[in-house]
C-alpha cells in the first residue's frame, strides 16, 4: 500500500549517485510502491536506486515487486531481493544499509557474504549487506546474474 502523501515527499528524497546521470535512475523517478518501502529509512534509497539500475541494465525483462518486508526481482521466478534483514549485529552494520539476498545451487564462498543457508538440498540462500554504492560492483552483480540463471533453470 502506498502512503497518500508519497508525491509530496518525493521532491525531498535523495537522488542516486551521479544525480541521475549516466543511465542512473533518480530516486524520485522510482515507482511509488518502491519509494514507500523506504519510509523511515530514506538514507538507503540511493543504494537501492543504484542496485535496481545495475540489475535492470544487466538482466532484461526484470519484474520488480515491492512488498512490506522486501523488494523482489523476478524473471519467471524470484532470483533476488533487497530488504533490511539484520544479518549483522547492530554495531557492525553500516548506516545506511541494504541486505541483498540471492539464491544459488551451491554455497558461494566470499568474505562479502554475511550469511549463507541451505533451506533445501542444493538451494543456498545468500545475504550480502551493503552500505555504499561502490559495493554494487561486478562481483556482486555477477552473483545476481548467476542467481537469475539458476532461478530460470530450476
Amino acid at each position: 500500500m502506498v502512503p497518500r502523501d508519497w508525491q509530496s515527499r518525493m521532491s525531498a528524497l535523495p537522488e542516486c549517485p551521479d544525480g541521475g546521470a549516466a543511465g542512473k535512475v533518480p530516486a524520485a523517478d522510482l515507482p511509488p510502491e518502491e519509494i514507500a518501502f523506504f519510509e523511515g529509512r530514506e538514507g538507503s534509497l540511493p543504494l537501492y536506486a543504484a542496485f535496481r539500475d545495475a540489475v535492470t541494465a544487466r538482466i532484461p525483462h526484470v519484474r520488480i515487486e515491492a512488498k512490506k518486508t522486501q523488494i523482489s526481482f523476478f524473471l519467471r521466478r524470484m532470483f533476488a531481493a533487497v530488504s533490511f534483514t539484520p544479518v549483522r549485529r547492530a554495531k557492525e552494520r553500516p548506516h545506511p544499509f541494504l541486505t541483498i539476498t540471492f539464491g544459488l545451487a551451491y554455497r558461494k564462498e566470499s568474505p562479502r557474504i554475511d550469511v549463507a543457508i541451505e533451506p533445501y538440498p542444493n538451494r543456498w540462500t545468500h545475504h550480502v549487506m551493503i552500505g555504499d554504492v561502490a559495493e554494487i560492483d561486478d562481483e556482486l552483480l555477477s552473483w545476481i546474474e548467476e542467481a537469475a540463471a539458476f532461478a530460470e533453470g530450476r
